[in-house]
């Protein structure tokens, strides 16, 4: 029995109908952009292995650092002790935050959305403030635990689950011309005095379809909740780490969160790990004798010292001087190819930010993630050995830093034939 037998007869994979499936691609190897299934066909890694991989596959820096970890401490419960790699991403990260944070350790991106609506609503009941509601965009998607999914639109991917979330409010996202609706819902509810928080995917909107908004509109929305003593969660899972052009996108708005979300490129797509940073007022609100006050929250692997190991090989890549061209280089090429492709007349609605390139492909049926062009779209680039993986009708490139610029033409160049096709 080869792989992709043993993979049918035992294997159920994520967001997928496993009745009537697309065949599974075994990939056996991973070298810098492209993968490498196991007759040895390669793949140009078009969308980083689900965002997160930022240098390339298998890159011999990051192996080395997780070898040398490996080989010194490769756990340790973070429960009353600590370990060099933790203190040390989190000292180095605290470099790119201004004023006190706090930093708390966990596994993924929803557990670290998870403990950031968590820290919130027990922050107010600590202080003797108690606070019930949250606030969150309209077609948001934060995670796949319970309070993500919460925080998150109500959709397909959540329909079994609908009468066991808690009720989040959704406010219209401030896309251009919707600024003022988005404002004004916001200003509204916050005057009800019973808002815990704010969450908020910013400047792009990740699985919801990769919409963008100016940062101008954030800064706006995160004044109005700061102003009136709402704790702001910046889920920035998906656009931290120069994602956006900057660290993190919010700091294009030249305000801060209360709460910061990192995870997927925080290892450089190696190994599970994420971090909830709070303002410190946050953390000096769980700070009591009485014990009923404390942050009840963690995880087996919390802090594992190969992952922090793994984080800081990443993040001295990332601080390098060719890294932080490419990023620049990236963005300039991926505008080129929106004046490209705005040519064609069954593409709309394209946008750029950063690394990051979204484009709707026109179809008789509506944008949505069930949009059936998404198959074609797939198995064309996959014939042409690119690996995407467009939200239904909404395609988007989100490279490796390392991808080449005739790798990332290549990409366009097959992207923009079979959008002609279609």
């Amino acid at each position: 029995m080869n792989l992709l037998e043993k993979d049918k007869e035992l294997i159920w994979h994520p967001f997928t109908q496993m009745l009537n499936s697309d065949p599974v691609i075994g990939i056996t190897k991973g070298k810098g952009v492209h993968l490498f299934n196991e007759n040895g066909d390669s793949y140009i890694d078009a969308i980083s292995s689900w965002w997160v991989n930022i240098h390339g596959h298998s890159h011999p820096y990051i192996a080395q650092k997780i070898h040398e970890q490996l080989l010194t401490l490769e756990h340790i419960i973070f429960a009353g002790f600590t370990h060099p790699p933790a203190v040390e991403i989190c000292s180095r990260l605290s470099n790119y935050f201004e004023g006190a944070y706090k930093f708390f350790i966990s596994d993924n991106g929803s557990t670290s959305v998870e403990v950031a609506i968590k820290m919130a609503i027990q922050y107010w009941n600590n202080i003797d403030k108690p606070k019930t509601k949250v606030i969150a965009f309209e077609n948001a998607y934060h995670g796949d635990t319970f309070g993500a999914m919460s925080a998150g639109a109500r959709s397909i991917f959540f329909k079994a689950f609908d009468p066991f979330l808690f009720d989040v409010i959704h406010i219209p996202v401030p896309t251009p011309g919707n600024e003022e609706e988005c404002y004004k819902k916001l200003s509204e509810t916050i005057k009800q005095k019973d808002v815990a928080a704010f969450i908020f995917e910013p400047l792009v909107q990740g699985a919801g379809g990769m919409i963008m908004y100016e940062p101008e509109a954030l800064k706006k929305c995160i004044q109005l909740c700061q102003d009136h003593e709402v704790i702001c969660i910046a889920d920035e899972v998906m656009t931290g780490f120069y994602r956006t052009g900057t660290f993190v996108a919010t700091d294009q708005t030249e305000m801060q969160a209360d709460i910061y979300c990192l995870s997927k490129g925080l290892t450089g797509g190696t190994l599970p790990l994420s971090l909830t940073v709070c303002k410190s007022f946050i953390y000096d609100g769980f700070l009591s004798n009485d014990m009923t006050k404390t942050f009840y929250h963690g995880h087996s692997y919390t802090a594992n010292p190969i992952g922090c190991a793994a984080a800081l090989a990443s993040l001295d890549l990332l601080e390098g001087e060719e890294t932080q061209k490419r990023i620049q280089e990236i963005n300039q090429l991926h505008l080129g190819f929106a004046k490209e492709i705005n040519k064609l007349e069954n593409v709309a609605n394209i946008s750029v930010r950063g690394t990051i390139i979204r484009f709707e492909v026109m179809t008789n049926e509506e944008t949505s993630y069930l949009n059936p062009v998404k198959k074609q779209i797939v198995d064309y680039c996959l014939s042409k050995g690119i690996l995407i993986r467009p939200l239904g009708n909404v395609v988007y490139i989100l490279p490796p830093y390392c991808i080449t610029n005739n790798e990332l033409e290549y990409v366009y160049e097959h992207l923009k034939e079979v959008v002609q096709g279609l």
